[in-house]
C-alpha cells in the first residue's frame, strides 16, 4: 500500500486524555491517527497525500471547532470532519452539519459510532480522492486534442450524425470521421455514451 492509500484520523482536543484513548481505540482497529492539542498546531502541520478524516471538538482554545470547519472550507481543503461537544447544541450541530460534517456526536459517546462514523468518513475521501484524480487525468486528455477535434467531439456529444457535422464545419464526412476516429482514442472512450460522460465531466470542471 502506498502513502497516497494511507488513511490517517487527525484528533484536534484540548484534553490529553481524550486525545489518548481516541488514538488508543484508533489504533485497536489498525487506523493510524495524529493528534493536536489547538487548531492552530493541526493548521501548521503538514498532511499527506492519503485518505484523510478529522475528530473535531467543538469547543477549543483560539480557534474554535466550527470556526476550524470554516476556515478549512474557506481554504477548499477537503477533509471529512466528525465534531465532538460535551454540550448537546441543537443549533451548533445543525449549522455544522449543513456546512459538511459527517457527524456530530455528544461526549460521552459509544466507541462504534464513532468507529462508524471514521469509516463513513474515509470512505467518503477516499472517493472524492479517486473522482478528483480521475477528473485531473480526464482533463488532460481532452487537452492534447486538437482545436477541430474539440469541435468534432462537442458536435458528436450533442447528438449530430457525420454528415452534420460536416456541413457545420465545411468540411468532407471522411475528415470528419477521421477527427471523430482520433478522439476516441485519445480520450479512451469505447463508445458513444462513454464520450458523452467524459464531456459532461470535463464541461464541469471548466
Amino acid at each position: 500500500m502506498s502513502t497516497q492509500d494511507v488513511p490517517t484520523v487527525f484528533i484536534v482536543d484540548d484534553d490529553r486524555d481524550v486525545r489518548e484513548s481516541l488514538q488508543e481505540l484508533l489504533e485497536s482497529v489498525g487506523l493510524h491517527s495524529k493528534s493536536f492539542g489547538t487548531a492552530q498546531e493541526f493548521l501548521s502541520s503538514p498532511r499527506s497525500d492519503g485518505p484523510s478524516c478529522l475528530i473535531l471538538d467543538v469547543r477549543l482554545p483560539g480557534i474554535s471547532g466550527l470556526d476550524l470547519q470554516h476556515e478549512l472550507k474557506r481554504g477548499k481543503v477537503s477533509i471529512p470532519i466528525i465534531f465532538l461537544t460535551a454540550h448537546a447544541d441543537v443549533p451548533m450541530s445543525v449549522k455544522a452539519m449543513k456546512s459538511g460534517a459527517v457527524e456530530f456526536l455528544t461526549k460521552p459517546f459509544r466507541q462504534q459510532d464513532l468507529l462508524d462514523a471514521v469509516q463513513r468518513s474515509l470512505t467518503r475521501d477516499r472517493t472524492v480522492r479517486e473522482n478528483q484524480r480521475d477528473t485531473a487525468e480526464l482533463r488532460q486528455r481532452y487537452n492534447i486534442l486538437s482545436v477541430r477535434e474539440r469541435e468534432v467531439m462537442s458536435l458528436v456529444v450533442s447528438g449530430m450524425l457525420n454528415k452534420q457535422i460536416a456541413a457545420e464545419l465545411g468540411a468532407s464526412e471522411a475528415t470528419v470521421k477521421m477527427h471523430r476516429s482520433q478522439v476516441m482514442k485519445k480520450m479512451l472512450a469505447k463508445s458513444l455514451p462513454e464520450l458523452v460522460r467524459m464531456a459532461d465531466k470535463v464541461k464541469s470542471t471548466t
